[in-house]
């Protein structure tokens, strides 16, 4: 079942990279508090993700924050050492907070899962962008297709 407006964000391990090297952080620690927009993609390094996606959010940060977000996070399912490398790659610095969802278990708890082995890519999560508020999903909107139609940087300020 997907989460939807209303449900709270499920509590999972993840990892992000510091300087120190991967350390394990609870979804529910990282994006339970404040105003938070959380923004899947498919995979770190692929096209529309690198180009497009990430880049968005960067460039978007402090007009997301002048909106009252306390916090903007980017998950995928790679581990901490890609999602530390494409960060540093996109100039990420402190911008957008990296997650790792390495097994693929927050995008499962989501109800969020892309199955990619049709591209020999295994499971994925599909393209989405969330505001949670207090733990809380108070807005939600999937990919309906390849694309950025509903899940950018621009699509979520246009909604704060």
């Amino acid at each position: 079942m997907t989460v939807g407006v209303g449900d709270r964000i499920p509590d999972v391990r993840v990892m992000t990279m510091t300087a120190a090297g991967p350390v394990p952080v609870s979804t529910s620690e990282v994006l339970g508090t404040g105003k938070v927009v959380l923004f899947a993609v498919p995979g770190a390094f692929t096209p529309t993700c690198s180009d497009y996606h990430l880049p968005g959010f960067v460039v978007r940060a402090d007009d997301l924050r002048a909106k009252g977000v306390s916090a903007v996070a980017c998950i995928s399912v790679n581990d901490a050492f890609v999602m530390g490398a494409w960060g540093a790659a996109q100039g990420v610095d402190d911008a957008v907070l990296m997650l790792a969802d390495g097994n693929g278990e927050f995008a499962a708890a989501m109800g969020l899962e892309l199955d990619g082995r049709g591209f020999n890519m295994g499971p994925r999560s599909q393209r989405y962008a969330a505001v949670i508020e207090d733990g809380v999903v108070t807005h939600l909107a999937v990919e309906p297709g390849p694309g950025l139609e509903v899940s950018s940087a621009d699509a979520v300020l246009a909604l704060l």
